[in-house]
């Protein structure tokens, strides 16, 4: 699992695409709150976002390793604030945070995986990825940045030449540069020589070894990790082959070309950094690297949004900071301003990030099986209800049915999202909030969730759905246990998919202890908040 947003802030993840590299959303703190305030929220960032806690959570889970996305300015000073032009400054900071990481990750038996994200000058024209300014030489641009950037390598090699649980050097996430045609592919997708990029990995490679010959040197290719032209063969004899895959459909054709390399140049594979999809795409993911024998991480651990293991909440008031910063409302007092960074500083506690099950789930169970596990314990006693919402976890098409259950953003003519309402879980069911409460939403024909249901007195039960519908015309089946199937229940027409009504049938009989109910809709146009179930005398 990657750390994303600890070292490195990216503006996505704090709902801040429009400012996007970290010293953007700094200058803009600073702006609201004064330098002193904005040095400690940064200060408290880096203690609160990951503790202890948050890795035994990822051991607890299932996950065996950790990718660290490191900023540079953390452990060295920028070039231009060198007092010596040639020399390094070293910042006891970022040594000082890998050093806990490394002995949590150790206290846990997870390895550790260090990785340059945001290199000195940013290796790339996606700014945010590296924290890059565009008016300073970038890494490529300049050889004070590139000799800060080995020297920043041979120093991590001598402080952990020894350590067992460091599992390997990222030396450069997703470069992203056109070096032959810059105007052109200023990303480097096209690139077919990529002599720079060789050239200072080589140069990093040879700085490590001559202090660290234990450790797994972990290469990317330019154009976000994926463009191996011009790089191969190896030239060192414990080096991995890493690629990045986003958004593309997961067949054998998807990861074709690095099967090749892998095969062609004897070299290891890992799928070094994933994610930001829906639960099915993670599933099918994971178990198309596994299958070809290859490793992952994921991308990332927590963020603001529902497609990881934890969540950040948002502030009280954080729509006033973020309208202000898009230009969109009126500045905040700093006494306002402060009060939500403060909480802001607090939400990103282990201890209090929503967790996505669901997430976890999707990633490490359901990799190996498509049996199905309930979401929440719904015990049904006399009078009970549970929500529409908290269907069972597990695989498309055996915890429940939607037709549109990822998102392949990354393939021409592929226009599909998953949750179409990115709120509480990560599946391909629609949900969205309405005054806090989750429901169903945008629910088509032929569209099924399955409950895990435990009935503690066998018997009838009258069982309705609190649904709205702005017309008549939506029709559910209900299936128990893969053997009673009650067929068209009509929804009843509410005036508006707001208005909610009950929606009833009576004398539906289950047995005493675990039932599977599947609902299903046989003609959608309707949105569902929850089902009732009465006992019958």
């Amino acid at each position: 699992m990657g750390l994303g947003g600890w070292m490195l802030q990216e503006g996505y993840m704090l709902h801040l695409s429009n400012l996007g590299q970290q010293y953007k959303i700094k200058e803009k703190i600073i702006d609201v709150v004064g330098k002193e305030k904005a040095n400690y929220f940064y200060d408290h960032w880096l203690l609160n976002h990951t503790s202890k806690q948050d890795i035994d959570s990822l051991a607890t889970w299932g996950f065996n390793s950790v990718r660290l996305p490191m900023h540079y300015n953390l452990y060295t000073l920028p070039v231009e604030e060198e007092p010596v032009i040639g020399q390094q400054t070293w910042i006891e900071k970022g040594f000082t945070l890998t050093d806990s990481l490394l002995s949590w990750c150790k206290a846990n038996k997870l390895y550790l995986i260090l990785d340059l994200h945001a290199a000195p000058g940013g290796q790339g024209n996606d700014l945010p990825i590296s924290d890059r300014d565009p008016s300073k030489p970038s890494l490529w641009e300049s050889d004070a940045n590139k000799q800060k950037t080995i020297a920043l390598w041979r120093k991590l090699a001598e402080r952990y030449v020894d350590e067992p649980w460091i599992g390997g050097y990222d030396l450069l996430n997703e470069p992203n540069w056109g070096f032959e045609d810059p105007k052109n592919d200023f990303r480097g997708i096209e690139e077919n020589k990529n002599e720079p990029l060789k050239q200072l990995m080589v140069d990093i490679s040879k700085s490590i070894r001559e202090v660290d010959k234990k450790h797994i040197i972990i290469i990317e290719g330019n154009g976000f990790g994926n463009n191996y032209k011009g790089m191969l063969p190896a030239w060192d004899d414990n080096m991995v082959l890493s690629f990045h895959k986003y958004g593309n459909f997961n067949d054998e054709n998807s990861i074709k070309h690095f099967l090749e390399l892998r095969d062609k140049y004897k070299m290891p594979l890992w799928l070094g950094e994933s994610g930001e999809n829906s639960n099915t795409w993670f599933t099918e993911a994971i178990s198309l690297a596994e299958k070809n024998n290859i490793g992952w991480a994921w991308w990332q651990q927590k963020k603001m949004g529902i497609n990881n293991p934890l969540e950040i909440k948002r502030p009280v008031g954080y729509e006033k900071l973020l309208n202000y910063w898009a230009s969109k409302g009126e500045k905040p007092s700093v006494d306002e301003a402060w009060k939500i960074l403060q909480e802001l500083l607090e939400n990103i506690k282990d201890e209090n990030n929503n967790f996505h099950p669901d997430v976890v789930d999707a990633t490490i169970r359901q990799v190996r099986t498509t049996s199905t596990k309930p979401f929440k314990h719904h015990i049904i006693k006399g009078n009970s209800e549970i929500k529409a919402v908290d269907f069972d976890m597990g695989r498309q098409g055996y915890a429940y049915y939607d037709k549109d259950s990822a998102r392949y953003q990354y393939t021409p003519g592929v226009n599909t999202e998953g949750n179409k309402g990115y709120a509480y879980r990560n599946d391909g069911v629609d949900v969205q909030k309405k005054d806090g409460s989750p429901y169903i939403f945008s629910i088509e024909d032929g569209e099924w969730m399955q409950y895990t249901i435990d009935v503690q007195e066998g018997g009838k039960y009258n069982v309705s759905f609190v649904a709205a519908s702005e017309k008549e015309g939506s029709f559910i089946s209900i299936n128990i246990n893969d053997e009673l199937n009650i067929a068209n229940i009509p929804i009843a027409a509410t005036g508006g998919t707001n208005k909610w009504g009950l929606s009833k049938k009576e004398n539906i009989r289950l047995k005493k202890g675990i039932n599977h109910l599947k609902v299903i809709a046989v003609n959608g146009g309707f949105n569902l908040m929850s089902i009732q179930f009465d006992k019958l005398k």
